[in-house]
């Protein structure tokens, strides 16, 4: 009897030690496990900022989006140079960032797992300092143009850089704003989260350029309705001064769009599938 309570005291002292045992084990593994997250994460910010793919692909963005900003700039805005504009772009740097030159794209296609946290940042970075360096370059030509004449001043014709029209006193029709905003890059982020799937370049860039196109004409009528500028862009907002720190209007031109790209990638996934 007293041998048979000793092997069960020796049974329950040996099963604490493998408990105790098995629970600092899978303390050790967590442990380890992440301080190899911990390490990955720093090796994949190190190897993208070691890769020039990485860099070319930022100053692609960069260029883009500073063409863009200054047609849209020198062209006044018209509908048909900012079509034309975007497509020539898209053809051409796409093979090597995608072609987003814009921000809500970019948020877009990291909200539906395209493109990495790192990636996106560093294109909505390049995206607003194209922006900024298109307004700057394009003032800069303007001022050395020199001081207008008595008979230009006369008439009307100071020469002066295309802006957004002020929407600060709209008086409680900013919606048709914020719609405009949303549908259009909606549209155009459902047509450039589609063209970038098909594997037939012509087809891609028909699809692209049909969605830009009905993406302009809903958005620059929209907007119209209450003489408002439809930008469907936050870094292209920027280099038209639609930013006002004074007025919170500016956040219609920077969230909308944002909201507009992130439903047109979502709702192209929904209905095609997103391996498709």
């Amino acid at each position: 009897m007293a041998t048979t309570k000793k092997a069960a005291s020796t049974k329950k002292k040996t099963s604490a030690k493998s408990s105790a045992a098995s629970r600092a084990s899978t303390t050790t593994v967590k442990t380890v496990s992440t301080s190899t997250k911990k390490q990955s994460l720093g090796q994949h910010v190190e190897s993208a900022v070691k890769s020039a793919k990485f860099w070319r692909a930022l100053a692609a963005e960069f260029i883009g989006t500073f063409l863009l900003a200054g047609v849209v700039i020198a062209g006044q805005g018209q509908p048909i140079f900012v079509l034309f504009a975007l497509v020539g772009i898209v053809l051409i740097i796409g093979g090597v960032s995608g072609g987003h030159v814009n921000p809500a794209i970019t948020i877009g296609a990291w909200a539906t797992r395209r493109i990495g946290w790192l990636r996106a940042v560093g294109y909505i970075l390049a995206q607003f300092l194209g922006a900024a360096a298109a307004f700057f370059a394009l003032n800069a030509f303007l001022g050395g143009a020199g001081e207008p004449t008595a008979q230009q001043s006369m008439m009307g014709n100071t020469p002066s850089l295309f802006a957004a029209n002020d929407i600060s006193n709209l008086d409680g029709k900013e919606m048709f704003v914020v719609f405009s905003e949303i549908i259009g890059t909606a549209i155009l982020a459902f047509a450039i989260a589609h063209a970038t799937r098909l594997k037939d370049s012509l087809t891609a860039a028909w699809t692209a350029g049909t969605g830009i196109l009905i993406a302009l004409m809903v958005a620059v009528t929209a907007a119209g309705y209450v003489a408002a500028s439809a930008i469907i862009n936050p870094a292209i907002a920027l280099s038209l001064q639609a930013f006002d720190a004074n007025n919170w209007t500016y956040i219609i031109y920077m969230l909308a769009p944002v909201i507009g790209g992130v439903l047109g990638f979502v709702i192209r996934d929904l209905v095609h599938g997103k391996n498709s």
